[in-house]
């Protein structure tokens, strides 16, 4: 076997052509060119918009997975394995959203392989996140969805970008950065080795670790499939965050070695650690306070109060488990207005309302009748230093198509109209779900009459809450350290 070696005369000569123009940006293809001297193949693929709701609107998937409606949601196209093909399902998903080159967004990788972004982060946004994911694995004969992240995130506050060369964490937004998905030490090293002599500082990249002791790395029939997602939620510009979305200005590059090399393979990284030991629960009085408050105010309509429970589980929880979790992050907490944890193993592209049709057993629907709306409350999450970012959102529940969402954004002031003479209404929010909001300011109004992009009057529909990145953990709320948003169905009286 041979351990690849890169030579500082080499690093020189290539440096000395004129590859690496730019010592701030560094030059993608002296990169390409200095893993190719280094014994590597390289083979491009690229970003692309991967556009849940369409795909499910179109019929290529059978559902939308609990998609965020407040994001485009960029993944990466990866080249095939060497000798592999793109086809069935997934040559269907290619082909819906618009590309054809022979790349997918769903993946395996040999132990001795790496997946390398190279290109610019979005611009300024509330939540920004690249995130690894185990998407199915073989259990038995049985390949199962998981579309779980073994690992943390790569997020606003963690990753490194020519912003910061030094290594610390620093400018996230619209700068350099190179993130190396591998199993092996020796590969990042390599990676690291040639991105330098083109030009790009060592300060500036990251590593996404494949950790080879809970996953089954190759390109065979029964190894892991995986996907990364890049995650921008709430641009401080629309605009430049569309154009971003339209240019998706990065590169992905697949890199295999030409000959085998001895194996060097990570641990499994340290995990960031959730909570603080600091809680929400001094807010519960005020809470229950503004419960009756909305009560009191629409004492002339039956009120329901809607269960709430944690909606899917952490990742490494579901791996081990065999079960689908959504594409969680390590960075969020989710909520949702049911009275159970999703806990089912499913096949790939599975038809969701048959593995999760206790949702049907007492329907939530929404009419157009002025006295029948939703009111979502509580704790805003934000205020209280929580979370970062967090959102309300509405889904059909046949095929949890995420249709519209309300944020922290909209929250603030919304309960000072229920507690006008509590100081602690700052730190809640009151948000009402309608057909016809009637210029309420504080409402959402809930679309239905378009396909998949709404949900109809006779449809059932489910509510989710998502709680993204406490600041002084850099991961996601503790769920120990949370109070529970909540929700209440108002009906007309017979």
């Amino acid at each position: 076997m041979k351990v690849y070696i890169i030579l500082p005369i080499l690093f020189t000569l290539l440096i000395g052509t004129g590859f690496a123009q730019n010592t701030t940006t560094g030059d993608v293809e002296a990169f390409k060119q200095a893993l190719e001297h280094d014994g590597f193949t390289v083979r491009e693929g690229g970003l692309g918009y991967f556009d849940f709701m369409k795909l499910y609107d179109m019929g290529v998937l059978p559902s939308a997975y609990g998609n965020n409606p407040n994001i485009k949601y960029l993944v990466y196209l990866v080249p095939p394995a060497s000798g592999h093909e793109v086809t069935g399902k997934i040559s269907e998903i290619i082909k819906a959203l618009g590309v054809t080159a022979n790349v997918t967004p769903f993946w395996s990788l040999r132990p001795d392989e790496a997946v390398v972004f190279v290109g610019r982060t979005p611009p300024e946004c509330r939540y920004l996140s690249i995130d690894q994911f185990l998407l199915d694995r073989t259990y038995g004969n049985e390949t199962r969805w998981i579309f779980a992240p073994s690992c943390d995130t790569v997020n606003n506050l963690v990753i490194k970008t020519e912003g910061t060369p030094d290594g610390s964490p620093g400018n996230p937004y619209n700068q350099t950065t190179v993130v190396v998905s591998t199993a092996d030490k020796g590969i990042d090293q390599h990676i690291r080795a040639a991105a330098q002599a083109a030009g790009y500082s060592d300060g500036i990249i990251n590593t996404l670790v494949l950790p080879s002791a809970m996953l089954n790395m190759g390109v065979e029939n029964n190894s892991d499939t995986f996907a990364v997602y890049i995650r921008p939620y709430l641009f401080a510009d629309e605009q430049a965050g569309d154009d971003y979305i339209e240019t998706k200005p990065a590169t992905v590059f697949r890199i295999t070695p030409n000959e085998s090399t001895e194996l060097d393979p990570y641990d499994m990284p340290e995990l960031r650690v959730r909570g603080t030991g600091t809680t929400e629960f001094d807010l519960m009085d005020d809470l229950e306070e503004l419960r009756i408050a909305i009560l009191n105010k629409y004492s002339g309509s039956n009120a329901t109060e809607l269960p709430i429970s944690q909606t899917i589980p952490i990742g490494n929880d579901a791996i081990q488990r065999g079960i689908d979790s959504y594409g969680p992050s390590n960075d969020a907490c989710y909520l949702w207005s049911a009275s159970q944890t999703v806990a089912s193993p499913t096949p790939p592209f599975p038809d969701l309302s048959l593995y999760y049709d206790f949702l049907q057993d007492s329907p939530i629907t929404l009419g157009n009748d002025a006295n029948e709306f939703i009111i979502v409350y509580g704790v805003n999450h934000v205020a209280t230093g929580k979370a970062t970012y967090s959102n309300v959102a509405l889904y059909g529940a046949d095929g949890w198509n995420g249709v519209g969402t309300v944020t922290y954004v909209d929250f603030n002031g919304t309960a000072e109209e229920y507690l006008p003479n509590n100081p602690n209404a700052k730190y809640l929010y009151v948000y009402k779900i309608a057909r016809n909001c009637e210029g309420n300011p504080h409402c959402y109004e809930l679309p239905y009459g378009m396909g998949s992009y709404g949900i109809d009057l006779d449809q059932p529909l489910f509510i989710t809450w998502r709680l993204y990145l406490e600041e002084a953990t850099k991961t996601g709320p503790s769920y120990s350290e949370i109070v529970y948003d909540r929700a209440i169905k108002f009906d007309p009286k017979e």
